[in-house]
């Protein structure tokens, strides 16, 4: 394994279209991001001068990384965290990243009255699902897909999906609606437990000035 320069702060990083809007949050709170935003295909960028180091990572892979102290803080989405359990601190929530967990349909659907069998819904998030789904009582089959879940409905693989909106906009192109929201969604900023307790003194400056 690869030994950790201790006094390096590690933050992993979620590559794709949130990086953008984390790297112009990280500048307003003053934290260097020549590195992150560097062109490159290095998954590890290290700026020697700040003594911060980034790891660009898969979004499901980041809370792994920090749970178990390859990183010391993480950008995740609440999502993530949602649909598993992690030993981690989610001390700062970013504000950016923003988007809604919903459940969709077609504008037929009704997610009222009797059913001869449980509701079916698509969904890359089954433990989130099949806990909205529980608190309402209601039975259902789930049915795990990955990608353009919005098919599911039109195909008659379900009656519904769980999926992230942010605009509505491929909802409205595939003639589907929002039919209940789940929970508002945004990025969050975690923490490893022990790391934390332990390199307080120089990760906790790092929080302020993103809490700002």
């Amino acid at each position: 394994m690869r030994k950790r320069n201790r006094d390096t702060i590690v933050i992993a990083v979620p590559k794709g279209r949130v990086l953008e809007q984390l790297s112009a949050r990280l500048e307003q709170a003053g934290i260097p991001t020549e590195a992150l935003t560097a062109k490159s295909r290095k998954l590890v960028r290290e700026d020697k001068q700040s003594g911060l180091s980034y790891l660009l990572l898969k979004p499901d892979d980041v809370p792994t990384y920090v749970e178990y102290g390859a990183a010391d803080l993480g950008i995740v989405g609440r999502d993530v965290l949602m649909e598993r359990d992690y030993d981690v601190l989610a001390p700062v929530d970013l504000d950016i990243g923003k988007c809604r967990m919903m459940v969709c349909g077609l504008p037929k659907e009704s997610l009222t009255g009797k059913r001869e069998r449980p509701l079916r819904v698509a969904t890359k998030f089954p433990h989130i699902t099949e806990r909205h789904f529980r608190a309402k009582g209601t039975p259902v089959e789930l049915i795990f897909c990955q990608g353009s879940v919005e098919l599911a409905p039109l195909t008659g693989l379900a009656d519904v999906i769980v999926d992230l909106v942010e605009t509505g906009e491929t909802l409205k192109s595939n003639g589907l609606v929002t039919l209940d929201k789940i929970a508002d969604i945004s990025s969050v900023v975690i923490a490893n437990r022990a790391g934390l307790k332990l390199r307080r003194a120089a990760i906790e400056p790092i929080l302020d000035a993103l809490r700002k």
